[in-house]
């Protein structure tokens, strides 16, 4: 199921880089079999994952976290780097065998402070910064020393203070107390813990009654104080992506993100409040009863922007960007006629502007918002000629910020034939080039075929696009099995996107083509049609991805019918699971952390807003809205072949789901098989376990489809 925040997006994890795609032909990937050779799942871990891009105060430096994969060893490391924002070689910054993340310039631009556990816990680091080289100067100062550890440290802008966030017990007054009371914990030999409310528990791990809080100490050590005393959550529950809180620029005021309901686990209404740097009480400015987050002020102070949401209890609304004014109060929806998402964002330094990213047709492009044409009228974007939104550049791109002078956009872009680089877009070009080439050694020897996209009518004639990806060996008198993927969420987007833990070249890569379709659910297409999904599960998006691949089948030659696999994750495994018991088209299916019994997954799931806005309430109150699509119901029908993949660690979709579906498989005599992973959650993270993961799911499909 979609994750409780977007910034995944994730999906994370999952961004792209064209902004057109080519329309679908029957012509060979030109030449590309002929020099290079196919993309191997060694070739994947050899890739660094690049991210996090910062521009030094002066405009002439960008720092940026790079992370390195050691299969062999099963460790991921990130070291950070700089590159010049003119144009050059990116160095790596002086090492440790811990690694460095979190890299952050000072506002004088003369240091930049890291997060390491190069002494065996993660704290604040600060080193000098020669801008006229590029290079370290002086050997680096460790800041904090906090027993419960920092991360997430940034910047005062007055460059005094630093704010970082470290997980406490709300019951402690000072560090003092919660180190005795962790130490006690871990010398004590009963690890049972008793639970009063809900959310005891959450994603992959149980709360062990902790929570995170915002600290702040001064950028010369010391001490560091408490900011959000108190038991919430500050920042709630993420998975990454842009700060959830931010320093005015001042340097007097901190706001940041928290939910205060009593009920967390049926709640998902974030809110923006503000404290004294020095410490009080928080206030709250954030008013609408859905979620708010990640807060940035204008660099001219006057403005506090953030995202929000409208309704109650639905994680997957549209994300609009609004604007507090600090003098007189108000909040200004700058965003209300843009249908579609804002992702992520950054001021112009001129505060007159807003650059953002958003999901289009399987792309984020990135967009400028004029605040002062937007503050005057409706912000319709660029489908509807408003002035107050236009279209930067297209592709798929994410963490956008801006040079000092405004004059050139930073950021990362991604596609599915490379994964994320730095880039740069001088304002007033449409052609974004590559700052960094951190990759370009491995993908220089490897057959990378692009994405292509179609278009055909769904459920109820409704206009739906799909994506299909060729082998790297492509031979247009040739027919090829498929790899039809499925995504999660249900509140995501296929496109040119590449991800690790599903990557579509890694699936084409042995001779498949592999198809992907954006249903009823998916994003970048208007909030109508990601509302389409909402209590019709099996309904509407079920019928989108038929169609999809009924197209598929009719226009496209070298498809082989005969030899198709259906796989998918999350939401995706849910609709595999449907899949079983209405249609057997496939040869084979994957189902991974699906939901099998909708009923029994209410119990055991942790965000139970999810449940309640997807079927209705509880399932005691509303039984046949779970029932109604519940694929456990179906499983007299289910036929075809299927390998069952599941996290022990999953609470999102407990284990339990897949443990019903491959009973359920076992006892009708269907063949099946069980892959669990006693150390994952949700996700598969862990180098040798992805091998694993790859290996199985894909010698599973061979074994149906290449017989």
């Amino acid at each position: 199921m979609r994750q409780s925040t977007l910034v995944l997006r994730l999906f994370t994890a999952i961004l792209l880089i064209s902004s057109s795609f080519g329309q679908i032909s029957a012509q060979p990937v030109a030449n590309q079999a002929v020099t290079k050779k196919a993309f191997t799942f060694e070739d994947m871990m050899a890739l660094k994952r690049v991210g996090s891009p910062m521009i030094s105060p002066d405009g002439k430096w960008v720092l940026f976290s790079a992370m390195d994969v050691d299969l062999a060893s099963n460790k991921k490391t990130t070291h950070l780097y700089v590159i010049p924002v003119a144009g050059g070689e990116a160095h790596q910054l002086p090492v440790t065998a811990a690694g460095e993340t979190g890299g952050r310039w000072s506002p004088d631009g003369k240091s930049y402070l890291f997060i390491s556990a190069s002494e065996g816990s993660s704290q604040v680091w600060v080193s000098g910064f020669d801008a006229g080289t590029g290079t370290p100067s002086g050997a680096p100062k460790r800041i904090t020393s906090i027993s419960t550890e920092a991360d997430g440290a940034i910047w005062s802008p007055d460059g005094k203070n630093i704010v970082f966030v470290s997980e406490v017990d709300p019951n402690c007054a000072d560090d003092a107390c919660n180190k005795a009371s962790d130490e006690a914990q871990a010398k004590s030999k009963v690890k049972a813990q008793v639970f009063e409310k809900l959310l005891y528990r959450h994603w992959n791990h149980y709360s062990a009654k902790k929570r995170s809080h915002l600290f702040v100490v001064s950028a010369d050590g010391g001490a560091a104080k408490d900011l959000t005393p108190g038991d919430h959550d500050v920042p709630p529950f993420n998975l990454g992506g842009q700060d959830f809180y931010a320093v005015s620029p001042d340097g007097k005021e901190v706001a940041f993100t928290s939910n205060w309901d009593a009920v967390e686990a049926i709640s998902t209404n974030n809110d923006i409040f503000v404290v004294p740097i020095t410490g009080g009480e928080p206030r709250k400015l954030s008013t609408s009863p859905g979620g708010d987050s990640t807060p940035v002020y204008s660099p001219d102070g006057k403005w506090l922007a953030w995202r929000m949401q409208k309704r109650a209890g639905y994680e997957s609304d549209r994300f609009r960007l609004v604007v507090y004014d600090r003098r007189t109060a108000e909040i200004h929806n700058l965003t209300e006629n843009f249908d579609q998402w804002v992702e992520s964002y950054a001021w112009a330094p001129d505060s007159n502007s807003i650059y953002f990213t958003s999901e289009h047709h399987g792309g984020a492009p990135i967009y400028q918002l004029d605040l002062h044409a937007a503050m005057s009228g409706p912000a319709k974007g660029p489908a509807s000629g408003s002035k107050a939104i236009q279209e930067v550049t297209g592709g798929v791109n994410d963490e956008v910020s801006v040079t000092p002078d405004g004059k050139t956009l930073v950021f990362t872009q991604l596609s599915a034939r490379a994964p994320s680089e730095v880039y740069k877009l001088a304002v007033g070009s449409k052609q974004a080039v590559p700052l960094s080439h951190m990759n370009d050694a491995v993908l220089a020897n490897i057959a990378m075929p692009p994405v292509e996209s179609f278009w055909f009518s769904g459920a109820g004639g409704a206009k739906v696009q799909g994506f299909l990806l060729k082998p790297p060996t492509f031979d247009n008198t040739k027919k090829y099995p498929v790899k039809f993927l499925i995504h999660g969420g249900p509140q995501g987007q296929w496109g040119d996107e590449w991800s690790y833990r599903w990557n579509a070249e890694l699936f084409a890569a042995d001779g498949y083509v592999v198809i992907m379709v954006n249903p009823r659910g998916s994003t970048g297409y208007g909030q109508d049609f990601v509302d389409g999904v909402n209590k019709d599960w099996g309904g509407k998006p079920f019928i989108d991805l038929m169609n999809g691949l009924d197209y598929a089948e009719k226009t496209f030659s070298f498809i082989d019918k005969g030899r198709e696999c259906a796989l998918g994750a999350s939401y995706g495994g849910y609709m595999i699971d449907w899949v079983l018991g209405h249609t057997s088209r496939f040869k084979c299916l994957v189902s991974h952390d699906g939901m099998f019994n909708t009923e029994s997954a209410y119990g055991t799931t942790e965000e139970l807003w999810f449940a309640e806005w997807e079927f209705g309430d509880q399932p005691w109150t509303n039984r046949e809205g779970y029932r109604k699509w519940s694929p456990h119901l179906f499983a007299s029908q289910f036929k075809t072949p299927t390998l069952v993949v599941h996290g022990q660690l999953d609470y999102r979709l407990d284990v339990s789901e897949g443990f019903q579906l491959f009973t359920t498989l076992q006892r009708q005599g269907v063949p099946s098989e069980l892959l669990i992973f006693p150390d994952e959650g949700h996700w598969v993270l862990k180098p040798q376990n992805s091998q694993l993961w790859y290996k199985t799911v894909n010698g599973w499909v061979d074994s149906y489809l290449k017989k």
